[in-house]
């Protein structure tokens, strides 16, 4: 069955992937596997001398890797380009920093003649979506390649252009050969994937729904898994927040990548002291924002990147208005190809509606009203996500004993966008995952943490 890759932008068809047969996935896996063996003896600086390359060849190669992004996937150019840019940066920490966070070490008022050691699993699946999809992969991929490991990706099926591409890079940066494979499969070869004892860890970033599936999967076969999952991140706009800095940096999280983002802004929880204040500040800089080609260098919004993620799109905003939601701009579905949807804002937003109770995962922000700021924390922790946060005051040292104690997240930003950063743990708790990425959490995620005691 060919996997399809349309042009969001145009609607029109990319190209029709062969889907690999099973045959052609077992050779990948036994090439992965045996990619594993050898790839696990080299040292620490002959790996990250292989990352270093990966990162030349990342770079040399952006302006044609964001191209292929943008047309799979609708990603306005710039912000391709700078995606492009954090798989390299990614690699280079990695390469600089993994020593020292492999490094044996003794741990706290354990025996003299007794350490800690590090050493690799295996092969690792990479379950991929299609929103970031390079810096997915490679937020995964660097520390588990430093670490020993080796992979198999199984891309989202609409950006299989970008999965065979990954493939390319590795060849081109003429890394060791079974160090990666991509398998053009759907979904339904997951299972086998997981069962089968040469994969010896999974990672997944993707639905809830999605990540259960894997993690009961996973823990029948008692395998570790990392689940990146979704997200309805609040951003809570206290009473002295700086209303301009607020409004301008909700709006940029609200649509960067075109709103589909794990961890954009979704839920803008305010004060009523000063929620019309905000909100009029707010919709200004959602409006100025351009919607438009993404391979146009104005563009700050490109379309949705599949028609059937549009449908969901406006589905949820029409049932909101139903339940009495007040629709202040966008939520009208355009006319003319391609899979664009207008910048929206829906006020009023109240529990039992779609925008307050699931993840909108596109150009739409929910405004919710606070009494204070003790509701403002209990309405943003109403979810059943806890990705990341954010929280606005000028009151930085409140924000602080806030953002550490009552905000039910995995990252909190006060006064910024919750963002990603490569020496940081990224990942959430309740619905939003398991495990974490990134910074030495990130690559100890897929390691026999190993005691050795020697008499």
């Amino acid at each position: 069955m060919p996997l399809v890759s349309l042009n969001p932008a145009t609607g029109r068809l990319i190209k029709r992937h062969r889907e690999h047969t099973a045959k052609e996935a077992a050779s990948a896996l036994a090439a992965v596997h045996s990619g594993f063996l050898g790839w696990r003896e080299l040292s620490l600086p002959d790996r990250a001398r292989h990352l270093t390359a990966l990162a030349t060849i990342l770079r040399a190669q952006k302006k044609s890797l964001a191209q292929l992004m943008t047309a799979e996937m609708g990603k306005p150019l710039a912000q391709a380009r700078a995606e492009i840019e954090k798989c390299a940066a990614g690699c280079d920490f990695y390469a600089k920093h993994a020593a020292r966070f492999l490094k044996p070490r003794r741990p706290v008022a354990a025996p003299k003649n007794a350490c800690v050691v590090f050493e690799p699993v295996g092969v690792v699946l990479a379950v991929m979506p299609w929103n970031y999809p390079f810096w997915q992969f490679f937020r995964a991929a660097a520390p588990t390649l430093m670490a020993g490991n080796t992979l198999l990706l199984k891309h989202a099926s609409n950006v299989s252009g970008c999965a065979l591409a990954i493939e390319r890079l590795f060849a081109d940066a003429r890394l060791p050969a079974g160090i990666l494979r991509t398998l053009l499969a759907s979904s339904k070869s997951v299972p086998a994937l997981i069962a089968d004892p040469r994969v010896r860890g999974i990672t997944l970033t993707g639905s809830t729904a999605a990540g259960r599936k894997v993690a009961a999967l996973a823990g029948a076969a008692l395998k570790p898994c990392v689940l990146e999952l979704g997200g309805s991140d609040p951003y809570v706009i206290l009473a002295d927040a700086d209303l301009d800095h607020a409004a301008e940096i909700c709006a940029q999280a609200r649509l960067v990548n075109g709103g589909q983002s794990c961890v954009s802004g979704k839920r803008f929880i305010v004060v009523e002291s000063v929620r019309p204040v905000f909100e009029q500040k707010f919709l200004a800089r959602l409006q100025a924002r351009r919607v438009g080609d993404p391979l146009l260098a104005d563009t700050d919004l490109g379309p949705l990147a599949r028609a059937d993620l549009r449908a969901d799109l406006h589905d949820q905003v029409q049932k909101s208005i139903k339940k009495g939601a007040k629709l202040l701009i966008g939520g009208t579905l355009p006319k003319g190809c391609g899979f664009y949807y207008p910048v929206t804002a829906l006020t009023g937003v109240r529990p039992g509606m779609p925008a307050y109770d699931e993840e909108l995962f596109g150009p739409v922000a929910a405004i919710i009203s606070a009494k204070d700021e003790a509701d403002a924390l209990r309405i943003a922790n109403d979810t059943a996500y806890g990705l990341g946060a954010a929280l606005f005051t000028r009151d930085r040292r409140r924000g602080t004993t806030l953002a550490r104690e009552r905000l039910d997240a995995g990252m909190v930003f006060v006064n910024d966008f919750v963002r990603s950063d490569v020496a940081l743990p990224f990942g959430g708790v309740k619905d939003s995952g398991l495990g974490r990425e990134l910074g030495e959490f990130g690559i100890h995620a897929f390691v026999n943490i190993k005691t050795v005691w020697v008499k």
